[in-house]
């Protein structure tokens, strides 16, 4: 018994840490979008955390994108606030 849950909770972790990626973030603008972001290949509703310089948000994936070459996700404005990415406007996250 105690065998299964720790073989299901080691396949858990190995999934979840196959689908973490780094790379560059951007963010669209207008109102009522929340905490959420575009992402090409993550399921819609899912819930994804960004990191930047020590900050870490959870959003929700509404949306596809970002279709620029180089560009991993795109956040709304709230969550672009949240992260602390509005001067900058691109930056390198991680996306688990």
């Amino acid at each position: 018994m105690h065998r299964t849950t720790l073989l299901a909770a080691l396949s858990i972790l190995l999934v979840s840490s196959a689908h973490a990626e780094t790379g560059l973030a951007s963010y669209y603008g207008g109102r009522g979008h929340g905490m959420t972001c575009a992402h090409r290949t993550r399921p819609f509703g899912s819930i994804v955390t960004v990191s930047y310089r020590g900050r870490s948000i959870h959003c929700r994936v509404n949306d596809r994108g970002p279709f620029v070459r180089g560009r991993v996700i795109d956040l709304s404005l709230s969550a672009a606030r949240a992260l602390g990415m509005m001067r900058a406007g691109i930056i390198r996250v991680s996306v688990e």
